[in-house]
């Protein structure tokens, strides 16, 4: 669906296609089929219990991927074999160092706050790395650093669009940040999931999707990772029942795998 709206194409977890203003970026890519096991470190596994919505082979002629953190689900076996190698990957500086071991050669990592730009004519992407963290604690140091995304479209001088991108992140107060440089965000792909391992929270459930909601206050919340693995234990309906419960359900727009979606606020 071609279109000169920002809009998103929901692959499956937390891998979608993003086109803006003529860019075209991969996120977290997670290619795996269901039935195959993602490796999330420390000697755990999850197996996928849905179907990616296109293959690599599919894919459109990239610009940039957009990875959040270096997990079995957000960038598996069959990414790291079947991308081009050439790829920018604008990620952590932590996933940089493995992914240019693997021949990622224009990985690049990004401090938090710092920008990679990507032109086109008069237009530029300008990729902001966000404060993110995976796990509560002192738990955090044994996870990948993560990072958030702000995707800001520029054309001659003037802002355009922009997005933000949560990556694995929990709700801390380091978020807080976040609306205070960047007080007009357009929309949010939000990573829900409520993943537990051990009974601990490493990613956004319900209450804490909405907690950063009403914190960023974007016009527009696209949830995405939120049923792919048995690992995800607070499923979508529980978030669209909080967000109605506080009033912003007229600023959530859900998206199927495979589906295509406007990024633009509803009217």
């Amino acid at each position: 669906m071609a279109s000169d709206q920002p809009e998103v194409t929901f692959i499956g977890t937390a891998t979608t296609l993003l086109r803006i203003g003529g860019f075209t970026l991969l996120t977290d890519p997670n290619f795996l089929h269901r039935g195959q096991r993602a490796y999330l470190g420390r000697g755990l596994w999850s197996k996928r219990s849905t179907e990616p919505a296109l293959t690599i082979p599919e894919l459109p002629t990239l610009d940039a991927v957009v990875l959040s953190h270096l997990h079995g689900d957000h960038f598996d076996r069959v990414a790291r074999r079947g991308l081009d190698p050439s790829l920018p990957i604008v990620t952590t500086p932590q996933a940089e160092q493995k992914l240019r071991r693997w021949g990622f050669g224009a990985a690049q990592g990004l401090p938090t706050w710092d920008s990679y730009e990507l032109h086109h004519g008069d237009a530029t992407l300008r990729l902001t790395s966000l404060p993110g963290q995976h796990g509560p604690g002192v738990l955090d140091r044994l996870l990948p650093d993560v990072m958030g995304t702000m995707i800001d479209l520029v054309r001659g001088g003037s802002p355009e669009f922009r997005l933000y991108v949560t990556g694995d992140t929990l709700s801390r107060p380091q978020l807080a940040r976040i609306p205070e440089r960047y007080p007009d965000i357009d929309a949010m792909l939000i990573h829900l999931g409520g993943t537990r391992i051990a009974g601990i929270l490493l990613t956004m459930d319900a209450q804490q999707g909405a907690d950063v909601v009403e914190l960023i206050r974007p016009k527009l919340t696209v949830p995405i990772h939120y049923d792919d693995y048995p690992v995800f234990r607070s499923p979508l309906r529980n978030f669209i029942a909080e967000a109605r419960r506080r009033g912003f359900i007229r600023q959530v727009r859900t998206i199927l795998r495979g589906e295509t979606a406007p990024l633009t606020p509803p009217a």
